[in-house]
């Protein structure tokens, strides 16, 4: 994980695939690749999938039309527009309304009207008087309990109580009677219901709704309209059926409402559903409840879709089933990131915080293609003569692989996968197969592109790219959103189903799809004007992914960091042979456009590109022990600039961050290393000063170690004090365990943990995990999300441990010997680590035996650690327990205390 300098705040930018942080939006997590949003009837759009709010959201309002502007643009014989219509219903002022009635009005769009516009439409706008007046109180009255604790901003808001009752039902009959046109008659009927409805006056509602709206025969907006406030008072009176039936009929024949009746229908269960079912009358209103039913109890929607089929194949609630079920199984093909097994990327924790817990996901089960007789005939002369099917690379192959071997690797994305669902459940099943058989029967029987579409799309999922794409190529339509998709599924097609990116891909990639590998500027918070920390997945996204995944198992490690990565990122997980291969490509001649434009534009400022390259490959050196090599690349590293880090004003809305300028005397990865380097730690306190928790060996026979170095002039010592170190004297002792201090300080269990590992500082993060794989390389499919996980090769400790030696051999002081007892004892347990890393627990925490199983694997691990990683600590105890040294630990490291004492 990112460590960074922060200037104003600590705060955490990562979040836990488990869901941990309350703001991860599930719906972020995936391409959708198949856009929900092209069905035919926008009404319906409220219902697609969504995981992150109960109806989806993803679409601008103004595409539901509303019925009842609808209505009024046609009282008003198309005269006006939509937007006008909607304008003169629902902003212009009353007013403006009694203006344009005395012939005088300031209003630009009364104005344009004229007066005869009044004249020719007096009913409806002496209607839109009235209800421009009641449109104020039209809310229920708020009953607050006695016990509610919730504070209330404004409890005099207005409401339909506030209204004289009488003054006001008297005033809308009188209206109601002197219409003459029946829609706005029955649009006075509405109000009546509304009102009595929202005074709470339930039964009256009820009367009034057949007493003013029914009789006049129209089931337009106004009727449905009425129908809604008729079912609330229904609700007030606690006839649930009734009240369910009315909303499902406003449901139906609604274009705006949809969403308000569905959720007023309250169909909390079975018996709700099927009381709907027995009262449909004709096969509309089955078809409606089917597709409530499916869309309340989403887990195989294929059933209840069945039945809608035989109902009417061509309905457009079957197109939102469909395009639900489409975007459900789109979340386990085409998740925003592939997580590894458990056996290539589990961790173990720190020393800090021991535990033996490694989380388990499934990598996908693919049977391995038999081999033809040739084929084991080539691979055993690879082998015979060096090479290897799978290359240099652990992880996947050489980019010399046969189109076959590269098409059936079981690593190769997108497959189903459970991994990244947020709400999994047992009745969660892959239908893809199901949903395929459907989609084909359906297409043959509605005249609706949508469902080739469909299945072309269900055939990409399915990896038969050949006949998504034909059946995309005989697609004949002008609907504009259709094309777009098609447009869209024929790149993935096309992608997805190349076997290997070559250079002549690349090119062709530029060409013809250039625009999905443009960089897509961040969206910005509407509040702050800051730019969204995790943005919607996109095409390109799911585009680059694909390409990062197939670099990776041609053996490509460079190409496929670049896709998902930055360069400066490496100083998170500084892994030699990914450095070398990225180096390799940055020097790299001849790149292809491709390369160039969208990998190599990943290679961000790190200052010196070369000396940060050196910097990792000196640092690496050091830790194995060769002074000599580091040495070499640390003089060509004099130009480094310092670790890329940044600082974040979280108050500043111009440069809330800007990199980091190292000072004089700020270690930046290069220079300012102290000599306590070389010292010994008096307490394990990685939070505390240097001063407080390290101490200072005697260097007064070793000039040559300055009590503030940089890198080379660190290798430099090093490499004098191994040529002393080669003696047998004292001095050469000293030698000797000065470079055994200085490997074990800056090992994941030192002080200087950071030095050699591109850090800025040893406070906790990845690199300082102890790993429980054999793996070179943990990742399975890609670089992606690499800064979640460490990609360091291990620690030697026998190195440190093998200079202690020399230095016990070549010293007859006690004090001395003591002390190197305990630092080959410090060594010994950095072994211990690794080897409790690589050997977890896997207990199920649902075992029923769990604490006693535990218990015993606890026991199991300390009587490894006391018979195999205790040698130096015995050694101190039975030998050196009188010494000064030792006596002096027994207070300061309570575990040797506890030790020496059992």
């Amino acid at each position: 994980m990112k460590k960074y300098i922060i200037s104003l705040a600590a705060v955490s930018l990562f979040y836990s695939k488990l869901g941990a942080c309350a703001w991860a939006d599930p719906d972020y997590d995936y391409f959708n690749l198949f856009t929900q949003t092209i069905i035919r009837d926008k009404s319906y759009l409220p219902f697609l999938h969504s995981y992150s709010t109960r109806f989806f959201t993803d679409y601008k309002p103004s595409q539901i039309p509303d019925e009842n502007i609808e209505a009024w643009k046609k009282f008003f014989n198309n005269q006006l527009s939509y937007a006008e219509t909607d304008y003169l219903v629902n902003k212009v002022s009353m007013n403006d309304l009694n203006e344009l009635k005395r012939g005088n009005t300031g209003n630009p769009l009364l104005k344009k009207l004229g007066t005869g516009f009044y004249q020719k439409y007096r009913e409806g706008i002496d209607y839109l008087i009235e209800a421009k007046y009641l449109e104020p109180y039209m809310r229920i009255n708020f009953v607050e309990s006695p016990d509610s604790f919730y504070y209330r901003e404004n409890p005099s808001d207005k409401n339909a109580t506030s209204l004289d009752y009488h003054k006001t039902i008297a005033a809308l009959t009188s209206l109601y009677n002197a219409a003459k046109n029946p829609e706005i008659k029955q649009r006075y009927g509405y109000q009546l219901v509304r009102f009595n409805h929202y005074t709470r006056n339930y039964d009256t509602a009820l009367q009034a709704f057949k007493a003013y709206v029914e009789p006049i025969k129209l089931k337009g907006a106004p009727y449905f309209m009425a129908l809604d406030q008729l079912a609330g008072a229904q609700r007030g009176l606690e006839m649930g059926s009734d009240a369910n039936w009315n909303f499902f009929q406003v449901f139906m024949h609604s274009k705006s409402r949809k969403e308000s009746a569905f959720v007023s229908m309250k169909l909390s269960d079975t018996a709700s559903f099927n009381n709907i079912l027995k009262r449909a009358e004709n096969n509309e209103e089955k078809n409606m409840a089917y597709f409530l039913l499916g869309y309340e109890d989403f887990t195989n929607p294929i059933p209840l879709m069945e039945k809608m089929y035989e109902i009417n194949p061509d309905s457009e609630i079957l197109k939102v089933m469909a395009a639900r079920s489409i975007n459900e199984l789109e979340r386990s093909y085409l998740p925003d990131y592939y997580y590894a097994s458990n056996d290539n990327a589990a961790t173990a924790s720190q020393k800090d915080h021991p535990a033996m817990d490694s989380s388990k996901s499934e990598a996908p089960q693919v049977k391995e293609k038999e081999l033809s007789f040739w084929q084991k005939i080539i691979r055993f002369f690879k082998k015979l003569f060096g090479g290897s099917e799978q290359g240099q690379s652990e992880h996947a192959g050489t980019t010399d692989q046969s189109d076959d071997d590269l098409l059936n690797n079981p690593n190769r994305i997108p497959f189903y996968t459970r991994n990244n669902s947020y709400y999994w459940n047992d009745k969660s099943t892959d239908f893809l197969n199901d949903l395929e058989k459907f989609t084909e029967k359906t297409k043959e029987k509605s005249k609706d592109e949508f469902w080739q579409i469909a299945d072309a799309y269900l055939k990409f999922l399915k990896k038969d790219y050949k006949a998504s794409t034909e059946i995309l190529d005989g697609i004949k339509t002008s609907n504009p959103e259709y094309l777009e998709e098609i447009k869209r599924m024929k790149v993935l097609n096309d992608v997805v189903s190349q076997p290997k990116i070559t250079a002549e891909y690349e090119d062709h990639l530029m060409k013809d799809y250039s625009e999905y590998f443009i960089e897509r500027k961040p969206e910005k918070d509407s509040i702050t004007g800051d730019d969204y920390y995790n943005a919607v997945p996109t095409t390109a996204n799911f585009l680059k992914d694909v390409l990062a995944n197939r670099y990776f198992l041609q053996g490509e490690d460079a190409k496929s960091f670049l896709m998902n990565n930055r360069l400066s990122d490496l100083q998170y997980n500084p892994n030699s042979s990914l450095v070398k291969s990225i180096e390799d490509f940055y020097r790299k001649p001849g790149k292809t456009r491709f390369e160039q434009e969208i990998i190599a534009k990943n290679m961000d400022d790190v200052g010196n590109i070369d000396a940060f390259f050196n910097v990792i490959y000196g640092d690496r050196a050091m830790k194995t022990g060769d002074f000599e090599k580091a040495r070499s690349y640390y003089q060509k590293a004099q130009g480094f600039v310092g670790i890329p880090r940044l600082n974040y004003d979280w108050v500043s809305n111009e440069n809330p961050k800007v990199p980091h300028q190292y000072g004089p005397t700020e270690y930046n990865g290069f220079r300012n290393i102290s000599s306590l380097v070389f010292g010994h730690n008096v307490w394990e306190s990685f939070e505390s000063d240097a001063s407080i928790s390290m101490e200072p060996e005697d260097y007064s026979q070793f000039p040559f170690i300055k009590s503030d170095m940089n890198k080379l002039e660190l290798a430099d010592a090093l490499i004098q004090l191994k040529k002393i170190a080669q003696g047998k004297d004292g001095k050469a002792a000293k030698a000797n365990q000065l470079i055994g201090n200085l490997l074990y300080n800056t090992s994941i269990l030192g002080y200087y943990r950071h030095i050699f590992v591109m850090d800025v500082d040893n406070s906790n993060g990845g690199k300082y995990d102890f790993w429980n794989t054999d793996k070179k390389n943990p990742y399975q499919y890609y670089y992606k999300n690499f800064l979640d996980t460490s990609y360091i090769e291990p620690d030697n400790f026998d190195l440190a441990i093998a200079y202690y030696k020399k230095a016990l051999e070549r010293t007859a002081n006690r004090e001395q010997k003591a002390r190197i007892l305990f630092q080959m004892a410090s060594a010994e347990q950095g072994k211990y680590y690794q080897y409790e890393a690589k050997n977890p627990s896997n207990i199920d925490y649902s075992d029923p035996k769990w604490t006693e199983k535990t218990d015993a694997y606890q026991k199991q691990l300390d009587d490894i650690r006391n018979q195999r990683f205790r040698t130096y600590f015995a050694q101190l105890k039975t030998q050196y327990a009188n010494t000064e040294t030792a006596k002096n630990l027994m207070g300061s490291c309570s575990y040797f205390n506890y030790f020496m004492k059992r």
